[in-house]
């Protein structure tokens, strides 16, 4: 049944290829413009920099002293600050990225791999500030409360359901091994970080053109398009939300809830990048899901008020 749905599903995106590959051409180039303008010059050095602290032990040291000051707030253990903190600066993938590094190499337990790759898998802050609130609403002062209705229910959620949860890294308690720096260590994470922007590269073009399809179905509001649009892919579900002049009130939400699901397109990557730790994706939906609708009310409350 499964092989019969993949099929079809291939069989349909081929077709609209052919059909239409005028439509398919520009949106994939759409899609390996935002690879390359936003996605390798941001990532790439982080995706490098941050396989080379994980696999020499640099970090270690500086990551137990922030996790003293966070412990009393925050349920993770001293492996968990890196990714938490990655995933909310430098943005999406790299929360779930760094997260399956670390239980891959066996810095973090699998538990706590499983609960913490659903909340530090967020967009950049970047990305909100410039391409949403500065290209598309024109509202470049909102970044404090736009970061806030964003990131807030994520970290909420995590600290409600892991309240009693102690974690604890496998290799806490036992002996320290010295940090440790060659070439060796650099070149893999050079090589890990172009394989991880190619694989993205890949599923973006992709999504763009299963967004792009989504167009030809015959929907009577142009909102309903939006959402259709956004929650494949964000970027250009947000792109197309700007240019249909819908009031402030009615954008800013969207956008916001297109932002805080991340897409199909996201959830996409997200997979391909913990497959090899054997996380469920099922609580990484739920997690996505419950946040986004309590970004959406924020969003609600926050242009109403």
């Amino acid at each position: 049944m499964k092989k019969s749905i993949y099929a079809a599903a291939i069989l349909i995106f081929l077709l609209y290829i052919l059909i239409f590959p005028q439509e398919s051409v520009q949106a994939a180039a759409l899609g390996l413009t935002l690879w390359q303008e936003k996605m390798l010059p941001t990532l790439l050095p982080f995706s490098i920099l941050s396989y080379i602290l994980i696999h020499s032990g640099i970090l270690d040291s500086f990551a137990r002293a922030v996790h003293r000051l966070l412990r009393p707030l925050f349920p993770i253990s001293s492996a968990g600050v890196f990714p938490l903190t990655a995933g909310l600066l430098f943005g999406f993938p790299m929360g779930s990225k760094i997260t399956a590094e670390l239980v891959s190499s066996g810095k973090m337990s699998h538990e706590e791999g499983q609960h913490l790759y659903c909340i530090c898998n967020n967009i950049s802050p970047m990305f909100v500030s410039s391409f949403i609130l500065g290209d598309c609403l024109k509202r470049p002062g909102l970044r404090l409360p736009t970061y806030l209705i964003l990131y807030a229910p994520p970290l909420a959620l995590y600290m409600i359901k892991n309240r009693h949860r102690r974690f604890a890294s496998p290799l806490e308690g036992s002996q320290k091994k010295p940090a440790s720096m060659n070439l060796q260590i650099i070149d893999a994470g050079i090589m890990n970080g172009f394989e991880t922007l190619a694989k993205l590269g890949g599923y973006i073009v992709l999504f763009a053109i299963l967004a792009q399809m989504t167009l030809l179905i015959p929907l009577q509001s142009p909102l309903f398009h939006c959402m259709l649009l956004g929650f494949t892919e964000i970027t250009n579900g947000i792109a197309f939300t700007a240019r249909q002049a819908l009031p402030f009130e009615a954008a800013y939400p969207l956008m916001i809830a297109f932002t805080a699901f991340g897409g199909l397109s996201g959830l996409a990557q997200t997979s391909s990048m913990v497959k090899e730790t054997g996380f469920s994706l099922l609580p990484y939906l739920k997690t996505k899901l419950l946040s986004t609708a309590l970004s959406f009310a924020l969003a609600l409350l926050f242009v109403c008020h």
